[in-house]
């Protein structure tokens, strides 16, 4: 973000900025102008409001996050208002959770590889990190249990508190999870708590569901056997919305949801009032709905300018696959090409003026495992089609002229991938 500032002739296919043209400005300055003409309504909003949040939009969260799991919703008492937060965007939940759950030298389970600012919270409150590779469903289950059983000969069993999960369109690789797997994976860590001595918890975070633009939705953790006591969900209104109101929500476990309402207080007291009121107004009036088809449309459109620059610019033998939702897409080089901050690639690319995530920073820092340093990170979501075309260009310009590294040996444990050309 500081590049772009500096040098504006730069193109970021990195920072996961939303689409300027398609923000809800109309929408948003009618919901405001009818929210403040109301005395009772206005001051209402303009006030402070409570800890876990207003109770409309607690309502309204928990009713649609039920329809969404349709057909195979939890029971009901899953769904209900009184286990909602409404939170400063899904990160602060992600923050207070690993704060009330983890101590320093606890042990995290995590995709891998998987969005690297939650890596960020894990490693300031001195946690370890296992990465858990992915199949094209989602986590490899195999792997997870290998992992817990080395943990368990380890005698460090007792120190994993939660699987983290970032469980639609993944950010970074696009990944969704299977309904069968988030089911088979609360299954394989209950059989583990005995001997860990304490719940294991599922932190689902779903802050890119409502942006999928193909293919059918997946239900939640929350529709699994016995997920009442053991997922936690967060997902965020900023990215199907707007990404300037920071607003998310989550369902807690009532176990833990006492003390993360008592660190959001000491936090905040609560989340912004006043746009509260405005997301369960955009939610009640239709306007929210009307306005995420209109989004799905434009990042279907802009995925496709993506692929189609990709298809035509980069060498045959870089891969990926084909995002049904979010906004990036993952591309995988030979294991020889290295993209990290340090790589030569990575410097052209500057050279070259264009942005991109180095797939490593993605990479939990795992004792088990030597981490890839091939892949790259795409961002579409904000980019226009001409800043796609030449920034796709850009990257390929400097792909081509950048040297081979000397090959890396192979990590330990191979990783299974299903990165195919589009």
């Amino acid at each position: 973000m500081d590049l772009a500032l500096v040098r504006p002739d730069i193109i970021s296919l990195a920072a996961g900025f939303t689409d300027n043209p398609t923000l809800p400005v109309e929408e948003a300055r009618t919901l405001f102008r009818d929210l403040l003409e109301d005395r009772v309504s206005a001051e209402a909003a303009l006030q402070y409001g409570n800890t876990p949040g207003l109770r409309e939009l607690c309502q309204r969260s928990a009713a649609r996050l039920e329809r969404l799991d349709q057909p195979s919703p939890g029971p009901a008492r899953v769904y209900s208002p009184d286990s909602f937060i409404i939170t400063h965007g899904s990160q602060q939940l992600l923050y207070m959770v690993t704060e009330v759950l983890c101590d320093p030298g606890d042990v995290v389970l995590l995709e891998d590889p998987t969005y690297f600012v939650y890596l960020g919270i894990a490693q300031s409150h001195g946690l370890e990190c296992r990465g858990i590779p992915l199949e094209p469903d989602g986590l490899d289950l195999g792997a997870l249990e290998r992992a817990l059983n080395r943990l368990k000969r380890e005698g460090r069993l007792h120190r994993v508190k939660l699987l983290y999960l970032v469980s639609y369109h993944q950010n970074p690789t696009g990944t969704t999870t299977s309904w069968e797997k988030k089911a088979r994976a609360l299954d394989l860590l209950r059989s583990y708590e005995r001997s860990a001595g304490h719940p294991i918890y599922v932190l689902e975070d779903a802050a890119y569901r409502e942006l999928r633009f193909a293919g059918a939705d997946v239900p939640s953790a929350l529709a699994t056997p016995m997920s009442e006591a053991r997922v936690i969900y967060t997902s965020t209104y900023s990215k199907p919305f707007a990404t300037g109101v920071r607003v998310g929500f989550a369902r807690l476990p009532e176990a833990i949801r006492v003390p993360v309402s008592r660190v959001k207080g000491n936090h905040d007291f609560g989340t912004s009032s006043l746009l509260q009121h405005l997301l369960s107004r955009a939610l009640a009036s239709g306007r929210y709905e009307s306005h995420l088809e209109q989004l799905r449309l434009r990042y279907a459109e802009k995925a496709g300018w993506m692929l189609d620059a990709l298809g035509s610019r980069f060498p045959a033998e870089a891969a990926w696959r084909r995002p049904a939702g979010g906004m990036y897409v993952w591309v995988r080089l030979p294991r020889h090409r290295s993209t990290g901050l340090r790589s030569e690639l990575f410097q052209r690319a500057l050279a070259h003026d264009v942005l991109y995530v180095p797939g490593r920073l993605c990479y939990a820092t795992d004792p088990t495992r030597r981490a890839p340093d091939h892949e790259l990170r795409l961002s579409f979501g904000s980019a226009s089609r001409e800043a796609i075309d030449q920034g796709i260009a850009r990257l390929a310009d400097a792909l081509i002229g950048a040297p081979a590294a000397r090959p890396a040996p192979r990590p330990r444990r191979p990783r299974r991938t299903a990165n195919r050309r589009a």
